[in-house]
C-alpha cells in the first residue's frame, strides 16, 4: 500500500480549515509499499497547516534533481495558500471577504477557477457544499474563532449570510459580486484539492510520468509506483485505532479525497457534533454516514463532490452520486454501530481493475 487515506482534522489546515483525508505519509511518516522490488523516491514538506508527500516511481535520481522537483511543488503549494487562506490577512481569498456589497472584484485566473468549479457543485448538490458556509464553520467553533460551543447562540443569525447564490461571478471580466458584505467564503472544501493538482502539474512541467502527491490527505497520481502496478491508496476504517486500512484502491492518472465525521468533532450534553456543517440546517450533520471517498480526474473535484456527498448523507448522497456516475466509496454506520460498505457502479469498475 503507497498510503493510507483518513479524514483529516479541520483545526490542523490552518490556511483552508478544509476537510478531506489525511494520509498517514503526509505527516512525514513513511509508508511501507509491500512487495516493492525498490524503494519510491521521495520528498516531504509542510504547507497549508499540514503535511504532504511526494513519491516517484523509485528510479534513482541525482540529489539536485530531486531538489529542484521538491522545490518546484513547495513553490506551487505555497501560491495557492498565499491566494485562498483564511487565515492570511493579504490573502486574495480574505481580500474578497472584506470586499463591499454589489461592487465587482477582478480575480485571479486561479482564484476565478476555483470558485467557479464550486459554484458548479453548489448547484449539482443543490447547496450542501457552499463556499459561502464561513459564517457557520465560525459559529460552531470549527473556524479561526476557535471556540467550540453547541448550539452556538449566533448560528441562526449567521445563517442568514449564508447562500452560495449571493456570489456572483462574471466570466468576461472575470470577477466576483457579493450580494451582501456579510457573505464570507471558505474554500476548505476545494482549495487543498486545487493545491495537489498545481503541485502535480508542476511535477509533470519538469517531465515526471509517475508520482504520488499526497497533501494532508487529498491525492493525486500519474503512472506506477515502485512495484511497476497502480498506486495504492488504502481508505481508513473509520475509528480504527490503529488506523488500518479497510479497503485499498489502485490508481493511476486520477485523484481520490475522502471526506469523514469520526476525526473532527466535539461532545456536548451527550450529543456528538462534527465538523462538517450543512449549510441548509445551520448546524453540524446528524446521520449515519461516516465517511465518503470520491475518485475524479483532478483532486479539486474530488476534493469538492466529497464533502458534498457527506454533507448529502447515505440516501440524498448515494442518489447524486448513482445519478451523476461519480466513483464513490460510502461507509455508513448503521443502526448496531456496525460499518456497511456502499459503492457506486464507478467505483466499483475502478476497483475491479
Amino acid at each position: 500500500m503507497d498510503t493510507l487515506l483518513s479524514p483529516h482534522r479541520r483545526r490542523l489546515l490552518g490556511a483552508f480549515g478544509g476537510f478531506g483525508a489525511l494520509a498517514l505519509a503526509g505527516c512525514g511518516e513513511e509508508v511501507a509499499t509491500a512487495g516493492a522490488a525498490r524503494s519510491p523516491a521521495q520528498f516531504t514538506g509542510a504547507t497549508m497547516g499540514t503535511g504532504y508527500v511526494v513519491k516517484l516511481d523509485g528510479a534513482a535520481l541525482p540529489p539536485a534533481r530531486l531538489e529542484r522537483l521538491a522545490d518546484d511543488v513547495q513553490a506551487a503549494l505555497d501560491e495557492v495558500d498565499r491566494r485562498m487562506s483564511l487565515y492570511r490577512p493579504g490573502s486574495e481569498l480574505g481580500q474578497l471577504n472584506r470586499h463591499p456589497a454589489a461592487v465587482p472584484l477582478a480575480l485571479s485566473a486561479e482564484l476565478y477557477q476555483v470558485l467557479a468549479a464550486a459554484q458548479r457543485i453548489a448547484d449539482l448538490s443543490q447547496g450542501a457544499f457552499d463556499v459561502s458556509v464561513a459564517p457557520l464553520v465560525n459559529a460552531w467553533g470549527f473556524g479561526a474563532e476557535g471556540r467550540r460551543t453547541a448550539p452556538p447562540v449566533d448560528a441562526e443569525a449567521r445563517s442568514r449570510m449564508v447562500g452560495y447564490r449571493s456570489l456572483s461571478l462574471d466570466p468576461q471580466r472575470r470577477a466576483a459580486v457579493k450580494a451582501h458584505s456579510g457573505l464570507q467564503a471558505d474554500l476548505g472544501g476545494i482549495a487543498k484539492g486545487y493545491g495537489v493538482d498545481r503541485a502535480a502539474l508542476a511535477l509533470e512541467a519538469a517531465g515526471v510520468e509517475d508520482y504520488m502527491i499526497e497533501v494532508g490527505g487529498e491525492v493525486r497520481t500519474r503512472g506506477r509506483n515502485a512495484d511497476g502496478r497502480a498506486w495504492r491508496i488504502g481508505i481508513e476504517e473509520p475509528g480504527a485505532l490503529p488506523q488500518r486500512a479497510r479497503f485499498v484502491v489502485p490508481l493511476s492518472g486520477r485523484s481520490m479525497a475522502t471526506s469523514g465525521d469520526y476525526r473532527n468533532y466535539f461532545e456536548h450534553g451527550g450529543r456528538r457534533y462534527s465538523h462538517e456543517i450543512d449549510p441548509r440546517t445551520a448546524a453540524p450533520i446528524a446521520h449515519g454516514l461516516a465517511s465518503v471517498t470520491v475518485v475524479a480526474d483532478d483532486c479539486m473535484t474530488a476534493d469538492a463532490l466529497a464533502t458534498a456527498l457527506i454533507v448529502l448523507g447515505p440516501q440524498a448522497g448515494w442518489a447524486l452520486a448513482t445519478r451523476e456516475k461519480i466513483a464513490a466509496h460510502f461507509i455508513v454506520r448503521g443502526a448496531d454501530g456496525r460499518l456497511h460498505d456502499r459503492v457506486t457502479e464507478a467505483f466499483a469498475a475502478l476497483a475491479a481493475a
